[in-house]
């Protein structure tokens, strides 16, 4: 290490082009010996060129501070005995080493020839864990000053501060994962190996002691797990009964409020886990909710030393139980508290599995880095969950080569079996108190023999509006051609050699005579099953685009649900051929599957660990095309008559976006006797009812038909003081116009409104077609240049990405559809304005709402009172919850969609919401409200 000199760069530069006109307009360098920060070289350059206005807004650098500054090809001099013998780091190096380049060639100097290395690459391997690799959001992080983003002097030293981070994190790896990590460094895009080996020449001449919480086991480092024993009290602690008690235990933990609403959950769900009586309980924002069912829970857990199940419907949720309810629970209560998760099997590492892909050679460059990433990881994850790490989507293929499928223990998996993460993950489970799980592994698991989840009485299901459709979702069934072509892929053909080639070397190994003309004929099966799949998905995209229209909802997303009447249009024959092939051709390959595993499975004995590997993995294979054959006869040949089936894709990208699905009408039956019959439920939600009623939460889940307590926490916010509605009456109708014209008119009012408001505002829609053309408008207006506008689907970044850059910025409007009505939160002014464009009925021509609507109506129901209504006023409810966040939040709501006021149906929108002072006005009187207001 001592040998190693690091030059640590930044350029600004008027744009991305090196090899064009774009010239760097500031240069820094930063210079590390012996793992200290020696020296740094910044300077202005005058590009010779006008800097972009944007490149301006950005660095803050313009053309009269570069005007007097020298030219690269003058400071070059300067430059050149830096970068001597040293290596060139920067974040994104590609970028600033072409840069670079180009301006030596400019100035007659020889290109760089040293050895460059990507601090964005050797982030993503040091801490695999983390959120973003962008510098800013990484110097946070870590604590790091950097008060001037996009300044090349402030940008290179903190790069260089997070190096010398990153130095002292892979000196501190064990030999074992530093070995496989240069072995594998080889392989990346910038030349880290040069420093994984210098840092192992430097441990080579002292003896290793590992951390007292590493362990290696056959070559691989990793962080020891325990099980944490359930702690049984010598005096079961009681439930506390009073007020008086209950404050008792707030009162240990400052700023933590206890509240008259969250008193009364409590008891609910106390009095409910008590005599089992299912539990419908809606509590509004700010009841405390989770805290309310979570300290009952575990009281309970310790009385009958079994496991109470919390399930929710999002990751968010989970996280938030765990890291936030739970902690404060703990620091609440005067005993221990044990809380675990629990997912999927497939969320979990194989460690045999991984081990076994470490002997690999022939992997590209997104397997490579995923491997280093887990190998880093593993040093620190106690569970093994692959929603830890953050990988990039090959990195994810990466992933399912790794991950948990099966339960079949191999003679190389025994091995692992006391490291394995989910056989840890399901004893963690049965010491736990509350073990936390989501809607769709609860489905899962009831539906099967032997149970994941403990066998346990009570269960908790949070985000409970969400539960019905979990289920449906878990119940249906799916056809896309990726994971046919990844089915496919995994056998291959014979001069593939994936699958089918590794078991045809053991038949011969194990089996018996090598057959040619046998294999020549399989493998000619295989190539005809490839290009009949393939021709079948050109059929289904013909027959597709032929019989759909744009839906309304999203202007490149269709869907055309599979009835009698679309079965009898043209080329649907032609799709039923092509199923049959296909089906036939499985018939006699599955065969041939099962024929093979009966030559060579008398020998499993005999087989090393990995030939038994291939062997187990050839039978999961075969195993999911039968799966996939039953589907396939299911979908196409034999629908069940309450069961709904729709095609849908995306014009634009056919082949990723495409899929055949299906999805029961109902699930109340399966979660009344999976579920109902079997537990003791609790279900809890910010938004239950519709108008004060559970009827349609009740059947929706069959809970109706049970003896069950329904109530209703409102909220304890003071939602008449702080929160008002305005419905502008100067929008046209969006009937009465074309969408163009109803769009300008739109973005007019909205504009005016986020002036009014400062930004500060999220804008709900229904249809992605009309956000999309809606921020298009607002964008190119020039009239909110001062604003930042972040939209989902069209700015980059996930949701809680988009969420965190709104409250980043002073003056921003974020536009969201679908998953942005719920589940994200804004508290305090960083949200003032909220406004929602329509209300939220789902289109007409959605296949599952088309279908319950014509059940509802074979039975006799209204389907729109029945099923639209309920199912708008609860979205309705849940965009509303949105605004007001805490007790001291302001806001103002505007609903431009007026049949809320002059449709009958509209009093149910507005009766299921607080009570809140509604007026109409013209758009003048708007920005008069909200300025008054806000």
């Amino acid at each position: 290490m001592k040998h190693l000199k690091f030059v640590v760069t930044d350029f600004e530069t008027t744009g991305h082009a090196s090899k064009g006109n774009d010239r760097i307009i500031q240069a820094s360098f930063v210079v590390i010996e012996n793992k200290q920060i020696t020296g740094q070289y910044t300077s202005f350059f005058n590009p010779e060129i006008p800097i972009p206005a944007f490149i301006e807004e950005l660095t803050g650098i313009s053309d009269d501070l570069v005007q007097d500054a020298p030219f690269f090809h003058e400071a070059a001099k300067d430059i050149l005995p830096l970068l001597e013998g040293a290596v060139f780091v920067a974040h994104n190096v590609a970028f600033d080493l072409q840069f670079l380049q180009s301006e030596l060639e400019r100035a007659g100097y020889p290109a760089f020839s040293g050895a460059a290395i990507d601090t964005v690459e050797l982030a993503r391997i040091v801490w695999p864990t983390s959120d973003s690799y962008k510098l800013g959001e990484l110097t946070g992080n870590l604590g790091l000053v950097h008060d001037r983003p996009h300044q090349a002097d402030s940008d290179a030293y903190v790069t260089a501060e997070m190096l010398l981070l990153m130095i002292e994190k892979l000196e501190k790896l064990p030999m074992v994962t530093l070995e496989k990590l240069q072995r594998l460094s080889i392989r990346l895009k910038s030349d880290i190996y040069l420093l994984i080996k210098a840092i192992i020449q430097t441990k080579q001449s002292n003896i290793e002691q590992l951390p007292e919480q590493v362990e290696v086991y056959r070559g691989l480092a990793l962080r020891k797990k325990k099980i944490e024993q359930r702690m049984i009290e010598k005096n079961t602690p009681s439930y506390p009964e009073t007020e008086e008690e209950k404050a008792a235990l707030f009162a240990a933990v400052p700023h933590l409020e206890l509240r008259n609403s969250q008193m009364d959950m409590m008891d609910l769900v106390h009095r409910s886990l008590q005599t089992s009586q299912h539990l419908a309980v809606e509590a509004g924002t700010g009841t405390g909710k989770s805290l309310g069912y979570l300290l009952p829970a575990v009281y309970q857990s310790k009385q009958e030393k079994e496991p109470v199940i919390v399930s929710t419907y999002t990751v968010i949720l989970q996280q938030q139980l765990l890291q936030k309810e739970i902690r404060q629970l703990q620091q609440l209560l005067p005993f221990p508290v044990q809380a675990t998760v629990l997912k999927g099997r497939n969320h979990y590492i194989d460690l045999y599995k991984f081990s076994q892909s470490l002997k690999d050679t022939n992997d590209n460059y997104d397997f490579i880095l995923a491997k280093m990433q887990i190998l880093t990881w593993l040093l620190e994850t106690e569970t093994g969950d692959v929603d830890e790490i953050n990988l990039s989507s090959g990195g994810e293929l990466f992933w399912n080569e790794v991950r948990q499928d099966s339960d079949y223990m191999n003679k190389g998996r025994k091995a692992w079996l006391d490291k394995d993460f989910y056989i840890h993950a399901k004893k963690q489970a049965k010491e736990a108190d509350i073990v936390i799980t989501n809607h769709s592994l609860l489905v899962a698991d009831l539906m099967k023999e032997n149970a994941f989840i403990p066998a346990c009485r009570h269960v908790i299901i949070d985000e409970a509006h969400h539960f019905e459709r979990a289920a449906r979702d878990r119940l249906g069934l799916s056809i896309d051609p990726i994971t046919c072509k990844q089915l496919l892929g995994r056998v291959g053909t014979y001069e593939q050699k994936e699958l089918f080639y590794e078991i045809e070397k053991l038949v011969v190994k194990y089996g018996s005579s090598d057959k040619e003309d046998e294999r020549r004929a399989i493998n000619r099966k295989l190539q005809e099953l490839q290009f009949e799949m393939d021709e079948w998905f050109k059929v289904l995209q013909l027959y597709f685009e032929k019989h759909t229209k744009k839906r309304s909802g999203n202007w490149h997303r269709r869907q055309l649900r599979l009835t009698d009447e679309t079965r009898s249009l043209s080329h649907w024959d032609h799709i039923e051929y092509g199923a049959e092939r296909i089906e036939s051709l499985l018939g006699e390959l599955i065969s041939w599957m099962k024929q093979r595993l009966g030559q060579i499975g008398e020998s499993r004995e005999q087989m090393t660990a990995s030939e038994q590997v291939r062997m187990d993995n050839f039978k999961e294979v075969m195993e999911e095309w039968q799966e996939f054959q039953h589907t396939l006869l299911r979908l196409i040949f034999r629908p069940e008559e309450e069961e709904v089936i729709w095609l849908e894709g995306d014009g634009r990208s056919f082949a990723n976006t495409f899929v055949i699905r299906s999805h029961p009408m109902e699930a109340a039956n399966m979660i009344q006797d999976t579920l109902l019959r079997h537990k003791h439920v609790i279900f809890t939600s910010a938004t239950l009812a519709v108008n004060d009623s559970f009827r349609f939460f009740t059947a929706e889940t069959g809970l109706s038909s049970f003896d069950h307590e329904e109530v209703i926490l409102p909220s304890p916010f003071d939602f008449k003081q702080n929160c008002r509605m305005v419905i502008p009456n100067d929008v046209p109708e969006v009937k009465s116009v074309h969408q163009e014209e109803y769009i300008e008119s739109l973005a007019n009012h909205l504009t005016a409104v986020a002036e009014a408001a400062k930004g500060r505002m999220l804008v709900l829609f229904t249809s992605f077609d009309m956000m999309k053309k809606t921020y298009d408008l607002m964008k190119d207006s020039g009239l909110l240049d001062e604003y930042i506008l972040l939209a989902q689907g069209i700015t980059t970044g996930s949701r809680s990405r988009l969420t965190r850059n709104f409250q980043r910025f002073d003056k921003a409007i974020l536009f969201g559809t679908n998953s942005f009505w719920e589940g994200i939160d804004i508290p305090g002014e960083d949200l003032s304005c909220l406004v929602i464009v329509r209300l939220p009925f789902s289109p007409p021509d959605e296949p599952f709402a088309q279908a319950k609507s014509e059940q509802l109506t074979q039975a006799g129901k209204n389907a729109f009172s029945a099923f639209s209504l309920p199912q708008a006023v609860l979205r309705f409810r849940q965009g509303f919850g949105r605004l007001i966040r805490s007790s001291t939040d302001r806001g103002i709501i505007i609903v431009f969609d007026r049949r809320i006021q002059t449709n009958k149906y509209g009093k149910t929108f507005l009766q299921s919401i607080p009570d809140i002072l509604i007026e109409e006005a013209s758009l003048s009187e708007t920005i008069s409200i909200i300025e008054k207001w806000l």
